[in-house]
């Protein structure tokens, strides 16, 4: 008997969800509004009624499937718990419970970012191996780890988050998570804007960069591309701390394969090289080699994960 799996990926805004086969094959995907009203007592409710019409529309009984996979921006414990999502308002919901009640099915929850790196780990930048260490740069730095193909979650369920390592110990501006220094503030899509405002302030050479609200991150990878070399200064910074952190991290994990996502990825070979630059002048020389790649499965990583968490 052919088997399905459902991913679903929970954001604060909408629900992605995956219709899969269990060898990977993405069948079907669409969005669902994520209602964080009343704490988002609805969400789950919302989750259940769109997965159980799916299997209505297309005829698949029960029997036929291997369970939901839900990832959450927030830490879970190895019983499903979601610990504190402040995005979605919950705190302390028994996800896996809650929402294997509403459809009668098996359900595994992990988090946003870890799943996103298992993702990548069976059918993307990663896919090959089962030692994986995922950096995601969008507007914050997210990360997840693979160890023998299992999300590494921790005991607080805050394993991955390389965003929150602190880097620089003099920084005086506060991350979101209230510390200071974290690699978040620099190497995120809007770290590396705050570090161009604040260099574009005192700087006195030509540059196509302008301190407004027109710079962003592709902005400054841009023009750093066209040999701006203001802007080829802030992205070698950027990388400087990236590849400082991954050293750091290869000298605890020593994992196969780094693999970068987010919308600062998109810059491409400019980032990885980089990145490869700063990391190899500094890890452990056994790790040397250790590859770095560009994630491939874009927003649709979460949900691949969400099912690989079903095998």
């Amino acid at each position: 008997m052919k088997k399905y799996g459902f991913g679903v990926d929970v954001g604060g805004t909408t629900c992605k969800i995956g219709l899969f086969d269990m060898e990977g094959t993405i069948q079907e995907k669409w969005e669902i509004k994520t209602n964080t009203e009343n704490n988002g007592a609805a969400i789950l409710d919302d989750v259940a009624a769109s997965v159980l019409g799916k299997m209505e529309e297309k005829g698949i009984a029960r029997d036929e499937v291997q369970g939901i996979g839900l990832g959450v921006p927030g830490p879970v414990n190895n019983e499903g718990i979601v610990m504190r999502c402040v995005n979605l308002g919950w705190d302390n919901v028994d996800a896996k419970k809650e929402l294997s009640e509403k459809t009668g099915l098996e359900v595994e929850v992990g988090n946003d970012a870890n799943v996103a790196a298992l993702g990548e780990m069976w059918k993307g930048g990663g896919q090959g191996h089962q030692n994986v260490v995922m950096v995601t740069l969008g507007t914050g730095v997210g990360g997840g780890i693979i160890l023998g193909g299992k999300i590494v979650a921790g005991f607080h369920g805050a394993g991955g988050e390389i965003g929150h390592i602190c880097i620089h110990e003099d920084e005086t501006d506060a991350c979101n998570c209230g510390g200071h220094g974290c690699l978040e503030q620099y190497a995120s899509a809007t770290g590396i804007v705050r570090m161009a405002k604040r260099k574009l302030a005192q700087e006195t050479r030509e540059t196509v960069l302008v301190s407004d609200d027109s710079l962003s991150a592709k902005a400054i990878f841009d023009a750093a591309k066209e040999n701006d070399v203001v802007a080829a200064e802030l992205v070698d910074e950027l990388c400087k701390d990236l590849g400082g952190a991954l050293a750091s991290i290869a000298g605890t994990i020593d994992p196969e394969i780094f693999v970068i996502g987010g919308g600062v990825s998109k810059a491409g070979a400019v980032l990885i090289d980089g990145i490869r630059k700063h990391y190899q002048a500094r890890v452990f020389r056994a790790c040397k080699d250790t590859e770095i790649a560009l994630a491939t499965l874009g927003n649709d990583a979460g949900m691949y994960g969400c099912v690989r968490l079903l095998c």
